[in-house]
């Protein structure tokens, strides 16, 4: 009972730590230089074949969305009842505003566009005449928004509806299923030099609203932080992590399809990283100031000091570049459609040794060093000079005394075993050009592509604090002194 106690008052201070780990990834989304949605959209806003609200949802979807300023349009008595005197708002621009008072820009065009009230939405279209290209009347339509879905439209110049990863032009965007309340058409007119709209709905009598302009107070962009904050974290507890404006899928279909490659890798060289490093660490131990224990350290010191592109780089020149032992990169090669599943799972295989050698290489040593100073430390306990003097061999004092409690501390190395086993070697794979889970967030942050950033930064962030969570249990298995109460 105490046991199970402990263990649900952990994951109660997980959940706390898992929240505050939430602000922090997603303010620091928000302070990403790069606005992918404004860049994909750009064109499509240009040709006219999108709205400026319609890229404020996406960017609102996400929470990604910082108003300038607002253009509001509230239907007055004679609307339909359940949006009468509704404040509805679209955000615009400042020197959108500007370029109207200047004659640039009519009014017409201004507000066009669709302007929200909860799951309400009112849409203006204006409708000119075909001579002079003047503003005559618009129409207009009140719905009710019943449901939306984040969907991508694929590229219609890609054959099958399939585009590759270079050339990939499909968008994202937001599928309404609606109810239409009311429709018809809408003018513009003055009233004391002030606009207001006249909207005339089908088989209805006439009826005004009004329109309004004012510029965002810093308390309402601090409240759209707060509101795109939560809507995320929301829709992250109902499971959806959002869509990859890069990968034009669901973040976690993304997380779960390209992970399989990520575990492999991390999870043999961490296999490896342990078989040899432990042995080599208690070995040095035993041999302190020895040949051996220099021998090893030195060469661990330099693995540890050598970054993680340039290694890379470098066995790729030697291995596969001037040796031609191993493939540069990717991982598969060119095999015979009739090929075997052994001949395919040897060619992964073979792709696969110059990165795990890389990860083991790099990690092997801290992991040494750490092992040969908990040994040290153990071997000058009284229990192990009373093992001694009892006449043990020297083989069943170190690996049967000694051992157990030298993996006591590497057991906090669980924490984030975890983490790396699932999240990827971002570097490494970026530099074999492996398709796994870290080239992935790599190339996605160079886009800023913030649903994904923020998944799969919560991903990790989740897999800590699992990881944290079984080393702790873990603690109770290696040294019996310990309680979990």
């Amino acid at each position: 009972m105490k046991t199970l106690k402990y263990i649900i008052k952990r994951l109660l201070l997980c959940v706390l730590i898992l929240f505050g780990v939430s602000i922090i990834i997603y303010g620091l989304a928000r302070m990403m230089p790069v606005d992918f949605v404004d860049q994909q959209f750009a064109s499509a806003l240009s040709q006219g074949t999108m709205q400026e609200s319609d890229v404020d949802r996406i960017k609102e979807l996400y929470g990604l969305n910082m108003p300038d300023a607002y253009l509001d349009v509230i239907p007055g008595a004679g609307s339909h009842e359940d949006v009468a005197s509704r404040t509805f708002r679209k955000n615009t621009k400042e020197d959108t505003y500007e370029r109207v008072t200047k004659g640039y820009l009519s009014e017409e065009e201004w507000y066009e566009g669709e302007y929200e009230s909860g799951d309400y939405r009112i849409t203006l279209d204006a409708v000119r005449k075909d001579e002079t290209g003047a503003f005559t009347t618009g129409t207009y339509k009140i719905e009710v928004i019943l449901s939306s879905e984040v969907t991508v439209t694929e590229d219609e110049n890609a054959e099958g509806g399939e585009t590759s990863e270079e050339e990939d032009n499909r968008g994202i965007t937001i599928v309404d299923r609606t109810e239409t309340l009311e429709e018809g058409t809408y003018s513009v007119v003055r009233e004391g030099g002030l606009p207001r709209l006249s909207f005339s709905p089908n088989g209805k009598p006439v009826y005004s609203g009004e329109v309004k302009y004012s510029v965002a107070t810093f308390w309402d962009k601090v409240g759209s932080l707060f509101a795109g904050y939560f809507t995320w974290l929301f829709n992250l507890l109902k499971g959806d992590m959002g869509m990859s404006f890069k990968y034009k899928a669901p973040v976690g279909e993304v997380i779960m399809k390209n992970m399989g490659i990520s575990f492999a890798i991390a999870f043999v060289a961490t296999i490896l990283q342990f078989a040899i490093a432990i042995p080599l660490g208690i070995k040095a131990a035993v041999n302190q100031y020895g040949v051996v224990d220099y021998t090893v350290t030195v060469l661990v010191m330099i693995g540890i000091s050598l970054p993680t592109f340039f290694l890379g780089a470098l066995v790729i020149r030697v291995f596969a570049v001037k040796l031609k032992w191993f493939p540069v990169s990717g991982i598969k090669g060119s095999l015979p459609m009739d090929a075997s599943g052994f001949a395919v799972f040897g060619d992964i295989l073979w792709h696969m040794v110059l990165p795990m050698f890389v990860l083991v290489i790099l990690s092997v040593g801290s992991l040494m060093r750490y092992t040969r100073t908990n040994t040290l430390e153990v071997l000058n306990s009284d229990y192990i000079r009373t093992a001694r003097a009892k006449g043990l061999s020297e083989r069943t004092v170190i690996y049967k005394h000694a051992f157990r409690n030298t993996m006591i501390p590497l057991v906090t190395m669980m924490a984030g075993i975890l983490p790396s086993l699932f999240g990827g070697a971002m570097i490494t794979e970026t530099v074999f050009s492996i398709p796994g889970i870290g080239k992935l967030a790599y190339d996605a942050l160079l886009v800023a592509d913030v649903p994904f950033i923020m998944g799969y930064n919560m991903f990790l962030a989740i897999m800590t604090v699992i990881g944290t969570l079984l080393s702790d249990l873990m603690y109770a298995v290696v040294d019996p002194r310990v309680k979990l109460t």
